[in-house]
């Protein structure tokens, strides 16, 4: 579809896999570029087996993982499962990797260390390409290899940043659009890559960022609510102060399960988190940090980025356990024609 950045929807698997393959059939149809799957063993299906069921009902469509981690998932375990889908998908599939928070904390764990994911990153490709591999000593190789699978790495700190351009074909930006956020970021990812002696501009920069095509965003802003709340939990105050908004957030609200990013309960949680997060505070976050607008702002956001470094943009809908249906047909009749039409 474009000359300018990817165009990809999140869908997480929250429906049986063969739903999976329809609806990414149908985000197929609408033209987008990509389709990413997150991957939670607690929150939704499997995510390489609805990545499976999405390659077999699609023929041009990117597919990835957004993402997955080397702790609940060993990493001779993410190989096979890439390699398989992967084979399946004709090498549209880009396997995205992090410190895997909603997957490991749900059971007691704790997300990798950069030391750990380095070392994932290594074995995994490793044993795509047919190299021996050792595990706790004991060497092993993957039977029927499937090498050059990318690996993107999803990131936002500035020490994660600097990691991620130092050993992944690209990055996945978690700081949402933010003008002043971005550049930053893709400055880490770059001087990263530099001082590893790669060519930042081989780097794909995916940048992810909540999205809704509204012409009334003191409305709908509101929605947000637990997603501002949720980042200013998980250390984002100073990312939240570059828009103004000043918020602090305990560190569990009981009554929102499984978290405030996660919740079953999207308008209790939005209730409650109303209690840090006022309705000015959800629309700043709305204008900096995300693509909610009509499709003339929100195409302008997408340019934005793209002028910042973003060579791929991962739209989101808000919540976790329905497809985003509404997006993906919202975004497809009125958005996607203005890129296509801007030369995009």
């Amino acid at each position: 579809m474009t000359a300018g950045p990817r165009i990809g929807i999140r869908v997480p698997p929250c429906r049986p896999a063969a739903e999976v393959g329809d609806f990414a059939a149908e985000v197929e149809r609408l033209g987008y570029d990509d389709l990413y799957v997150p991957d939670s063993q607690l929150l939704w299906r499997d995510g390489y087996l609805s990545l499976l069921a999405a390659a077999l009902r699609t023929s041009r469509i990117g597919l990835g993982t957004a993402v997955t981690n080397v702790v609940t998932r060993h990493p001779s375990v993410v190989a096979s499962a890439a390699r398989t889908v992967a084979e399946a998908a004709g090498g549209r599939f880009r396997l995205g990797l992090g410190v895997g928070n909603s997957s490991v904390e749900p059971v007691g764990l704790a997300p990798s260390r950069q030391a750990e994911l380095r070392d994932g990153i290594d074995a995994i490709r490793g044993l795509l390409s047919g190299k021996e591999v050792s595990f706790n000593g004991v060497p092993g190789q993957l039977r029927d290899p499937y090498p050059a699978i990318p690996i993107n790495v999803a990131a936002s700190g500035p020490r994660n940043l600097r990691f991620a351009g130092e050993v992944a074909d690209g990055v996945i930006l978690l700081s949402g659009v933010a003008p002043v956020l971005l550049e930053r970021s893709v400055n880490l990812v770059r001087q990263g890559a530099e001082a590893a002696g790669r060519d930042p501009d081989s780097i794909q920069i995916i940048v992810a960022a909540h999205a809704m095509v509204t012409d009334d965003l003191e409305r709908d802003a509101r929605i947000l609510k637990p997603v501002c709340a949720g980042i200013a939990q998980k250390g984002g105050q100073s990312a939240l102060s570059t828009a103004g908004i000043e918020i602090d957030v305990p560190a569990r609200v009981p009554d929102v399960y499984p978290d405030l990013i996660h919740a079953e309960d999207w308008e209790l949680a939005v209730t409650r988190c109303s209690e840090w997060v006022s309705d000015a505070d959800a629309v700043a976050f709305a204008r900096t940090f995300c693509l909610f607008g009509t499709a003339d702002e929100i195409v302008a956001g997408i340019d934005a980025a793209q002028r910042l470094g973003a060579t791929g943009i991962f739209l989101q809908h808000v919540g976790s356990y329905d497809f985003p249906e509404q997006l993906a047909s919202d975004v497809a009749a009125k958005v996607l024609p203005r890129l296509a039409a801007d030369g995009h």
